[in-house]
């Protein structure tokens, strides 16, 4: 069924769908003034499409939706806005409506714009959807961009299908009060563990460390998302364990970051839905908490409604002294 409903939707070409539905609601939250603190959500959503997914996104991202209300910033993947013309015969093309439905952030990012515009040649590649990456908040958001990842590995057939998609980071610029800027970054990065993943892995981050730089050392900046790096030393594939590690510590050191788990101690290391940070002379952030509520998203079947844990990270910001 997989490779099926895949090759499918591969026979046409890639343009994007005529508009991006659902407007996002128009009322407006007050900014606060520092100091003060702010929520930020990360979750893999596991929106691929109910015909090929192992989850059950067409009854779960409804539920989803009105739960990302707690949350002063959301960060998504897997939450597809782009998709080959012939995904119109699925319901697939309804989730990314359904899961924003509920949700009353008023700021949030635009649909992909498509392969061109992040370099990427369809006919190079089985492409089928964008890059599943999206944000919403309470805050304003602007100067949105988009970046791909260079290097993919796996079709239908093989790896863990990651050519099938667009899959790359999102950056945001968020406005706190007083007019003062935050990057705010969302990534999905190569799936899968053989050594042509472990190989793409290395590259991913080289390549974001390499555009987080380009923007200048002065921009404070949280990054969330589905890193795929699995640094625990349980990790049942034992070969990416210390390879992930090392990936994920040089990709901090090289664009000063702070892992939010390990600076709290937060007791799940291993997971690879992270939140890193760091703070510039303008905005001074202090992450004050993380938490991974399983718990809250869960179906009262007793059924998780994703099949990624969400991560929550607390940040107090302020102005800097002097």
């Amino acid at each position: 069924m997989f490779g099926a409903v895949l090759l499918t939707l591969g026979l046409l070409a890639c343009t994007a769908p005529p508009s991006d539905p659902g407007s996002p609601p128009t009322t407006l939250f007050p900014l606060p003034a520092p100091p003060a603190e702010f929520s930020v959500l990360s979750y893999n959503v596991a929106g691929l499409p109910q015909e090929v997914s192992k989850e059950n996104p067409k009854t779960h991202l409804p539920m989803i939706s009105p739960l990302l209300n707690e949350y002063d910033v959301v960060l998504t993947q897997e939450d597809f806005d782009w998709w080959q013309p012939a995904a119109g015969i699925l319901d697939f093309t309804n989730y990314h409506t359904r899961l924003r439905a509920q949700a009353t952030h008023p700021y949030r990012t635009d649909r992909h714009p498509g392969p061109a515009a992040v370099g990427i040649n369809p006919a190079a590649r089985p492409l089928l959807v964008g890059d599943g990456i999206g944000a919403i908040s309470r805050f304003p958001l602007t100067a949105e961009a988009h970046g791909a990842w260079i290097g993919c590995y796996g079709d239908a057939f093989t790896g863990a299908g990651d050519c099938l998609a667009m899959k790359g980071f999102r950056v945001v610029t968020m406005t706190l009060g007083d007019g003062r800027e935050v990057d705010v970054y969302s990534l999905h990065a190569e799936a899968g563990s053989g050594d042509l993943d472990q190989a793409l892995q290395v590259k991913d981050f080289e390549q974001l460390s390499l555009f987080i730089q380009s923007r200048g050392d002065d921009r404070a900046i949280i990054l969330g998302g589905d890193t795929n790096l699995h640094i625990d030393e349980g990790y049942p594939e034992s070969n990416t364990g210390e390879v992930d590690r090392v990936i994920w510590e040089q990709f901090l050191t090289s664009t000063g970051l702070t892992d939010v788990c390990a600076e709290l101690a937060c007791g799940t290391p291993g997971s690879i839905d992270k939140f890193a940070y760091r703070s510039n002379n303008s905005v001074l952030l202090s992450a004050t908490g993380i938490e991974f509520p399983a718990e809250r998203f869960t179906a009262s079947t007793g059924e998780a409604l994703s099949d990624h844990t969400p991560v929550v990270a607390t940040f107090r910001w302020n102005i800097p002294a002097g």
